[in-house]
């Protein structure tokens, strides 16, 4: 063989290798497993262990978060709907996937306030009001996007997909008006 041949050679048996690795890596860092969630609606959002992750259609085909070995609890929350609870295991290298389709609720009837929430440090920055998920942040923001909701006090929370809350405060809702409530990214 030429010393060009044996190069070729040796340059791929070091991919070879490389690549061999690279594909148990996972199983072999701290025990690391992934949740895929598939939820209709896929707005829903994805909370496990109390932690906000973001909206569930953003773990469906290519999308997975990496998640320690171990049971954890997983819920599916959307105003419109009942939320849903779930344990999962992750086992360590594997892919867990929740799939469900989320039961809708009866509405409150009219009359409604309209509430806007605009700012934030990002699209998915979860919006809850009285500790129930209402929505990301960029289904309230501009003039033609709002949340109708039956007069009366609310306590408004703002937190990021990293679990960082940007926001909590009181608000009041009235019938037939608008309230606006700016959020200043935290940077």
């Amino acid at each position: 063989m030429s010393n060009a041949a044996l190069r070729i050679r040796f340059v791929w048996s070091v991919c070879v290798a490389i690549l061999a690795g690279a594909l148990f890596l996972p199983a072999q860092e701290g025990g690391t497993g992934y949740l895929k969630v598939k939820a209709n609606p896929g707005s829903a959002a994805v909370i496990v262990d109390g932690k906000y992750l973001g909206p569930a259609a953003n773990f469906g085909f290519a999308r997975k978060y990496p998640l320690p070995a171990g049971e954890h609890e997983v819920v599916l929350s959307d105003p419109r709907c009942q939320d849903f609870t779930t344990k999962v295991t992750i086992q360590a290298g594997k892919t867990a996937t929740v799939a469900q389709s989320l039961q809708p609720v009866q509405l409150a009837p009219p009359p409604y306030g309209l509430l806007r929430v605009q700012g934030g440090s990002t699209k998915f920055d979860a919006v809850y009001l009285n500790g129930k998920f209402m929505g990301h942040i960029d289904e309230f923001n501009n003039f033609a996007q709002g949340l109708e909701l039956s007069p009366g006090e609310y306590t408004l929370k703002v937190v990021t997909p990293a679990g960082v809350q940007e926001l909590e405060q009181k608000i009041t809702i009235t019938a037939n008006s608008t309230t606006k409530i700016q959020v200043n990214p935290s940077k």
